[in-house]
């Protein structure tokens, strides 16, 4: 292989090296000087393809790059992203290192090449009889040996300082977007919240997926039967779906994805040895022993222990993803920072709680219109945690996507009727959507319960008067600038595919009937409904403040106690609060997953019934739609749960959330639907 080198920058390298960092005056002279790391040759500024290596060692096929401040600036953090993959492209592996770790820290650095070394000789071990770590001259700062087995290799690089010319680059395109929360995970088996599933989304695939409609379509899978008795689900895959590349693999190269990865990938989530966050996905839904088959390389089964009809949707979660064995055994848990998948972009760089870069993955199975996706050549997030931060961000473009207006700075952006403001009308694209999330107020209503033997709220009438108590569209327009829908139907959100939300009558805006309620429940201005604590976070508290307001005005007393967002949970999981401010966000697209939460064996702690509420009625209703031949069947006897359920009220339905979603001008292909999924393989930018 010849080293692509570019005597055009030959000059140019001189220069840099000349005016070395004193950084790159520490690593060269400490450590890679004269054959000094274990007897492999660097050479310094060296001018490959359009770049100049900081460091280059053409035996290890190796690129070493320093980066300095200017590197963590957006313009020159997408040019890198863009020069880094020119370097993969021409076959070099590169490190990185930041110029504070190689001035304070060079043990780091030494033991991150030692792991480079170590996993080198294993990936060469027939071409390279010599062990790298036994030849040349053992440097005096390398740390032992003996330690090897506990290190991994800390970063792969993006950020490299290469003083580049930019042609061949102009039509290179970068998306860039901020997750305001910390991402934990890139294993699809812990796709646990929103910043995990849209970098999942990105990544993997499994065997089906949804439309913007939320509707199921083939995705690895390119058809599928069930069985007469919906036991048995047969997959029929496809044959041109491949992992991306890998150095687990036979000379590196992704191999196809067939059903044996699909058995090792489900079998995965209901492992208790792994631990995933989705082992609720099949946990009580298949016999362990026969759950999966791969009888063929195209053919994957599922056997279920009883009919679950809205399994399909079940599979679009990114908890369904397939993984290849020989990547996840390789890194063990550390494969959250290591993935790989066979989605349209491939994982490249992860510094935590600050950037994480993804490049296209050019051999993506999936095409629109004969060509090939993704258009985008590589994806950027930034992990900006205040979002009216994040948002100036998207002002001054270095953001291309802007999710969901806060609070604290929603009036400059909309007007109280949910249009853009003159301040920024058409300096941006503005699109919002039915989001599948119910925002609610819960109660406990089991009288067993100790918290709920002397609460007002076990009295059906007392929280039907609450219902009517709460002005919805005044609370919509004035708190939420309109986006959202007042809750004036049941728990099952706008959107939902099939389920006809409209015909389920819920509560509006009667505070006479509310206070007539509270008449018949024997409370009156003597007699007053005895104080309520109702608990919320800090976000919530201008919602719920207003809610008191309303209770005060037809004669329900109450105390707002605002806790963390955690401790909430906490306590709301225990059943430990009467009076809660909750929301459910939609696991699948299925009215089922809304309903289940008022099925009686979901109860805390086996499930999320955060009421306690039990009906016979209701329970005989749930039970019954998995046996239901056809979906318009099965929707029926949703509408029909919910209806008695509404009518029981352990909820107060606030409203329905809509998704705000900003994007600059120059993006199209843009993709929205009701479960937030960032679909970027259709972008374009420019």
């Amino acid at each position: 292989m010849n080293n692509h080198y570019n005597k055009q920058n030959k000059q140019f390298a001189r220069n840099l090296r000349n005016d070395s960092t004193p950084a790159e005056i520490r690593l060269w002279s400490d450590l890679l000087r004269a054959k000094g790391f274990y007897g492999f040759a660097f050479l310094r500024q060296r001018p490959i393809g359009n770049c100049i290596a900081d460091f280059f060692c053409k035996e290890l096929k190796l690129i070493l790059e320093l980066d300095g401040r200017s590197h963590q600036h957006n313009e020159q953090a997408e040019r890198d992203i863009l020069r880094d993959q020119e370097l993969q492209d021409l076959g070099y592996r590169i490190i990185c290192f930041e110029d504070d770790e190689v001035l304070y820290d060079l043990d780091n650095v030494i033991r991150t090449l030692e792991a480079f070394l170590k996993e080198f000789e294993s990936k060469n071990r027939e071409n390279h009889p010599p062990n790298p770590l036994q030849r040349g001259k053992h440097h005096a700062h390398l740390s032992n040996g003996n330690n090897f087995n506990n290190l991994l290799i800390l970063f792969l690089s993006l950020f490299f300082l290469c003083g580049c010319s930019s042609k061949n680059q102009s039509n290179k395109t970068v998306f860039n977007f901020n997750m305001d929360d910390a991402l934990t995970s890139l294993d699809p088996a812990f796709a646990r919240n929103q910043n995990a599933i849209w970098c999942d989304n990105q990544l993997y695939n499994g065997l089906v997926q949804i439309n913007d409609s939320l509707k199921t379509k083939p995705a690895i899978a390119k058809n599928w039967q069930i069985s007469a008795d919906g036991l048995r689900y047969t997959f029929h895959l496809r044959n041109d779906v491949f992992f991306q590349d890998a150095a687990q693999f036979k000379n590196e190269k992704g191999r196809k994805a067939v059903a044996a990865d699909f058995v090792y990938s489900f079998s995965r989530l209901i492992d208790p040895k792994i631990g995933s966050s989705g082992s609720w996905i099949f946990s009580d839904k298949v016999a362990v022993k026969t759950a999966f088959a791969a009888p063929d390389d195209s053919t994957f089964i599922i056997n279920l222990k009883k009919p679950f009809p809205p399994m399909l949707s079940l599979l679009t979660a990114q908890y369904c993803s397939v993984v290849p064995h020989e990547v996840v055994d390789f890194y063990g848990k550390d494969f959250r920072s290591h993935p790989v998948g066979t989605g349209p972009f491939k994982f490249r760089y992860w510094k935590e709680g600050e950037v994480l870069i993804l490049l296209k993955n050019e051999n993506y199975w999936e095409q629109e219109n004969g060509q090939k996706l993704p258009y985008l050549d590589a994806v950027r997030a930034s992990f900006i945690t205040n979002k009216q931060t994040a948002f100036m961000e998207f002002v001054k473009h270095n953001l291309d996507f802007f999710n969901d207006v806060d609070g604290s700075y929603r009036d400059d952006i909309l007007t109280k009727s949910g249009q853009i403001t003159k301040k920024y009308k058409g300096k941006f694209q503005f699109k919002t959507r039915p989001y599948l999330n119910t925002e609610y107020l819960g109660m406990l209503v089991d009288s067993n319960l100790a918290e709920v033997k002397n609460s007002p709220l076990r009295n059906k009438k007392i929280r039907q008067a609450i219902n009517y108590a709460i002005d919805r569209e005044k609370m919509v327009k004035y708190l939420r600038n309109n986006i959202g829908t007042p809750g004036h139907a049941g728990f099952v959100p706008v959107g939902m595919p099939g389920f006809e939300q409209q015909l389920v009558k819920g509560y509006h805006f009667d505070p006479e009937k509310s206070r007539r309620l509270l008449a018949e429940a024997g409370f009156n201005a003597n007699h007053p409904v005895p104080e309520i604590l109702l608990n919320t976070t800090t976000t919530y508290r201008d919602l719920i403040e207003f809610v008191q307001g309303q209770l005060q005005a037809v004669g329900i007393k109450t105390r707002v106690e605002v806790s963390q967002g955690a401790s909430l949970r906490e306590m709301i999981a225990k059943n430990s609060i009467n009076f809660f401010r909750g929301n459910w966000i939609a696991d699948y697209p299925d009215a089922e997953n809304y309903l289940s939460v008022f099925y009686s064996h979901n109860k805390v702690p086996f499930g999320p019934n955060y009421t306690a509420f039990y009906n016979a009625d209701f329970d005989k209703l749930f039970e019954a739609s998995y046996q239901a031949k056809t979906d318009s069947a099965r929707f029926k006897l949703y509408r029909q749960m919910d209806q008695l359920m509404m009518e029981e009220s352990p909820v107060v339905i606030l409203y329905y959330y809509k998704l705000v979603n900003l994007y600059q001008n120059n993006i199209s292909g843009i993709s929205t639907n009701g479960q937030n999924l960032l679909v970027l393989k259709r972008i374009r930018k420019g």
